[in-house]
């Protein structure tokens, strides 16, 4: 036998059409923006519960929320940008740094090999006396170990230019004498001095002077008697006319 609905009813509907329903109108409502006035009021929120639909509910947020929310964002925003500029303005500071101490270095460097590149005369305002390997039976060699600057007792003698004293002192034949290791590796020698003024280790610049000029030792006469040598010691020497002229010096 057919059971029949009743005419005139109408059968409930089910849970699906009821929650699809449900979901709609909560739908249409937030187009209109009536259920912000609806979620507003706690009478007609609390007699009416909301149903789990699995639709996520739009609030409306009024506008002084809206303007901190903007506000907020506009200040992290400029506390960013602030940051950055500091970030940006330490490192420029620090590059500046970098950049004049390596400035800094580098006119230290050329300064340092500017003074070791520099000679002078050991007199000044002097002349060569007795050239280099001149003969001659006052000396033992039969030749002249160096050239003779004309110079009075007394007179200023430089460092021919920058070094450490490796000798001072009494050097028999050459009286009273200083001798240098240059910065180039060769060494130059002072002799028949009247006075001497630095010691064993001291550094020297070229144009110091070193100790005064004088007539101690085998002399004639006082003048200085200088060598350049690639050793310390007698015998070593080269022409020093001509080691003087390939650092600068024309005499």
């Amino acid at each position: 036998m057919a059971f029949m609905c009743a005419t005139g009813k109408h059968r409930k509907p089910g849970r699906v059409k009821r929650t699809t329903a449900q979901a709609a109108g909560v739908a249409a409502l937030t187009t209109t923006g009536v259920i912000g006035t609806l979620a507003a009021s706690p009478a007609l929120a609390a007699e009416s519960p909301v149903e789990q639909t699995g639709l996520t509910p739009v609030l409306a947020v009024n506008d002084d929320v809206a303007e901190q929310i903007d506000a907020q964002a506009a200040a992290q925003e400029q506390a960013a940008q602030e940051k950055a500029a500091e970030e940006a303005a330490a490192k420029a500071a620090a590059e500046k740094v970098k950049q004049e101490r390596e400035a800094r270095a580098r006119a230290a460097r050329e300064a340092e090999r500017k003074l070791l590149n520099t000679f002078v005369s050991p007199i000044a305002h002097s002349y060569v006396s007795t050239g280099y390997q001149a003969s001659s039976s006052l000396w033992s060699s039969g030749s002249h170990t160096g050239i003779d600057f004309h110079a009075a007792s007394g007179t200023s003698v430089h460092a021919a230019g920058s070094g450490t004293v490796v000798s001072t002192g009494w050097g028999g034949a050459y009286g009273n004498q200083i001798v240098i290791r240059m910065a180039d590796g060769m060494y130059t020698q002072y002799g028949h001095l009247s006075s001497i003024g630095v010691t064993v280790g001291q550094k020297v610049a070229a144009g110091q002077q070193i100790g005064l000029s004088g007539a101690t030792g085998n002399v004639t006469g006082p003048h200085l008697h200088f060598e350049a040598r690639t050793t310390p010691d007698y015998g070593s020497d080269v022409d020093p006319i001509a080691y003087l002229r390939k650092h600068g010096v024309h005499l």
